[in-house]
């Protein structure tokens, strides 16, 4: 079997390398030349377990390639997965400009039968414009030939994509012909051999289905953060609520960590996304309207705490931080609470020290040389006023607390993940402070 994979982003590069693994002819095509460049020479533009090994045994195996050029490889194939992006307009309604740029090229250019699969996240009633789309340039053409369109959104979670995608809990299909089902039954069937996890629909309910997923997980998070803002306020400890509430298995634990809000590429995204939908149908989101505001009022919380510590007086105070990414296992700072966080400290006169395992050139990227990135944990705690954990890579657990201690000039720890026992830093010396615990 033969597939497309347009965009070569997270989610298609992912994507297209799992199929591949599996035995699928895949190319993935984009439009960035150099990136194409690059994944041909093995080079991959993200961080992700597992996936450059993957990419380099398929490409070698002659299973996988990269092409610019969606047209030259249209009609080799039997279905075209869509994976471009779909960034928030300033409404914060997805931009569907990609998507139906990829609709357009099939309609101008396919010969035979094909299968068109939206993996990107989009709106409900995105496969109808898709449709419609690829019907206008095929009527165009005076083409009477006949194609389908599926939605096949992704449930990958950032640091452990590919063992998801080839372990996956369960498949969500949304399609509206048995020739359809057919083809995406062939596809994830040897995934799921002793277990076939496929929940297939029609098409809206699945659009749908993504959005209320990463919707309800962002809820949970937003609200243990406004919880364990409660706590800390009367002397509860968040960390005991949470073993209690999630002892309920009508609950379960999942998600019910607080800390300094979510970020990433779904989350923020997908909230703003379903918000927008919402009121374009005449309808509003009130909990997911204070999903989005608790999360954003979360991100200033360990700023908020640094500040009070040193009573407003931030100027001239060296601030290291452990952690840039939004969650460990990637480079991805996109919505990251770091960027909120250091954007503060800047305006406030502060000196940033940043280390984090996977995101500095990420991080250089997108801030320059305005922050100082440290060669190692320990180097960015020299002389520091304060350190502030952000994200809970684990080579951060279990640091040695003596070393940290004499490079700092103020044993300050603001832990934002809750990863540190409060007792054990106050014996060793440090003042200390977490989320949800007073």
């Amino acid at each position: 079997m033969k597939i497309a994979i347009v965009g070569t982003g997270y989610v298609g590069l992912v994507t297209g390398t799992c199929f591949a693994e599996i035995g699928v002819n895949v190319t993935c095509v984009d439009t960035n030349r150099e990136k194409i460049e690059a994944l041909r020479q093995g080079i991959i533009p993200i961080y992700e377990n597992g996936l450059e090994e993957m990419v380099h045994r398929n490409t070698k195996a002659g299973r996988l390639d990269f092409t610019t050029s969606l047209e030259e490889c249209l009609n080799e194939v039997d279905v075209v997965f869509s994976a471009v992006g779909t960034p928030p307009d300033e409404d914060g309604s997805a931009d569907l400009s990609y998507v139906l740029q990829v609709a357009r090229t099939i309609g101008q250019n396919m010969q035979k039968y094909l299968l068109v699969v939206t993996k990107s996240t989009v709106p409900v009633g995105t496969a109808q414009l898709v449709k419609a789309t690829i019907q206008e340039e095929l009527d165009k053409r005076g083409s009477t030939l006949s194609f389908d369109v599926a939605s096949n959104p992704e449930f990958l979670k950032e640091g452990n994509a590919v063992a998801d995608f080839m372990s996956p809990d369960r498949v969500v299909v949304g399609v509206d012909s048995e020739r359809a089902k057919e083809l995406m039954t062939k596809l994830y069937k040897p995934f799921l051999l002793n277990n076939f996890r496929v929940i297939f629909m029609d098409i809206p309910s699945a659009e749908m289905t993504k959005y209320a997923a990463n919707s309800m997980l962002a809820t949970r998070i937003s609200f243990m953060n406004d919880i364990a803002n409660l706590c800390e306020r009367m002397g509860a400890d968040v960390n005991m609520v949470r073993a209690g509430i999630g002892a309920d298995t009508r609950i379960g634990r999942k998600f019910l960590y607080p800390g300094i809000g979510y970020g990433g590429s779904c989350f923020p995204k997908d909230v703003k996304a379903l918000i927008k939908t919402a009121q374009q149908n005449g309808y509003r989101m009130r909990v997911l309207e204070a999903v989005e505001e608790v999360n954003e009022r979360q991100k200033s919380v360990l700023f908020d705490k640094l500040s009070a510590h040193f009573n407003g007086d931030l100027q001239g105070k060296t601030v290291a931080l452990w952690g840039l990414s939004f969650k460990p296992e990637t480079d991805d700072m996109r919505e990251a609470p770091a960027l909120v966080l250091i954007d503060l400290l800047l305006k406030a006169g502060c000196s940033v020290r940043a280390y984090d395992p996977a995101a500095m050139t990420e991080c250089r990227r997108r801030l320059g040389d305005s922050i100082r990135y440290a060669t190692d944990m320990y180097d960015a705690v020299l002389e520091a006023d304060a350190l502030l954990l952000l994200t809970e890579w684990k080579e951060f657990r279990l640091p040695s607390w003596a070393v940290v201690k004499k490079a700092m000039r103020h044993p300050l720890v603001l832990d934002g993940r809750n990863i540190y026992g409060k007792k054990d830093l106050e014996e060793l010396g440090f003042t200390y402070s977490c989320i949800g615990q007073r």
